[in-house]
């Protein structure tokens, strides 16, 4: 058998082509991201709001709880996409008083942000879940829920907002929060009205109650309202 070696001079060849080619390629795929960058980023819509409100996730260290776009640390959720995930109703709720969120559970400080504050974190959320990141992060195989059965499947589509924040605190169909009641049935034990005065102020009708008030529209109030009426 006879053995072939590159002579010292086709080594060098062979290397300096090599290597050419690899910073080619290298500046080839690197050029191609910049490109990309402004468009998968949205880079048209950083807003003042926008910023303002990523200066304010880095001055009050919210990366030492949570991650976003994979950065950070692992003791809270990963908010890459909590817009879509829980929605700004959920997001302000949050921001203003998070024990009331979750009586005795949550640990996220409660921080004095003032409104404009919350609308600029709201606005950065927003900005950040609207990338093109491809793919990240992954749709979750659990689902917010099942879906529900009866009336309410067959007549009222199951509103945004119920999975946005209801099932936070509360299960349907076996699916959900353990913080309040589960709300199977829950049109059979409630009045259409009674329903409607309890999301528009639980305190009010029940003081002491460990649900907060939340800030819904009266679109969101009829949504919830005719959803759970149909829970029967």
């Amino acid at each position: 058998m006879v053995r072939t070696m590159l002579s010292k001079s086709a080594a060098r060849a062979f290397f300096l082509a090599g290597t050419a080619l690899c910073a080619v390629a290298f500046v080839g795929l690197t050029v191609d991201t910049l490109g990309r960058i402004p468009k998968q980023t949205r880079q048209d819509q950083l807003t003042e709001p926008v910023r303002r409100g990523k200066h304010l996730w880095d001055r009050s260290n919210c990366m030492g709880c949570h991650t976003l776009l994979g950065e950070g640390a692992y003791y809270a959720p990963e908010l890459t996409k909590v817009i879509e995930r829980r929605g700004p109703v959920f997001v302000r709720a949050m921001l203003t008083d998070p024990e009331k969120m979750y009586p005795g559970q949550r640990r996220m400080w409660k921080y004095d942000f003032s409104e404009q504050d919350k609308d600029d974190l709201i606005a950065f959320f927003t900005w950040i879940g609207g990338m093109d990141l491809n793919g990240f992060p992954p749709v979750p195989t659990l689902g917010l829920g099942a879906p529900p059965t009866g009336a309410a499947a067959d007549n009222i589509a199951r509103p945004q907002i119920f999975n946005q924040i209801c099932v936070a605190c509360h299960a349907l169909g076996g699916q959900g929060g353990k913080v309040g009641p589960a709300l199977d049935g829950v049109g059979a034990r409630l009045s259409a009205p009674q329903l409607t005065a309890w999301l528009r102020d639980p305190p009010a009708v029940k003081p002491g109650t460990a649900m907060p008030k939340l800030p819904l529209t009266e679109g969101q109030l009829d949504e919830l309202t005719a959803f759970l009426s149909a829970l029967k």
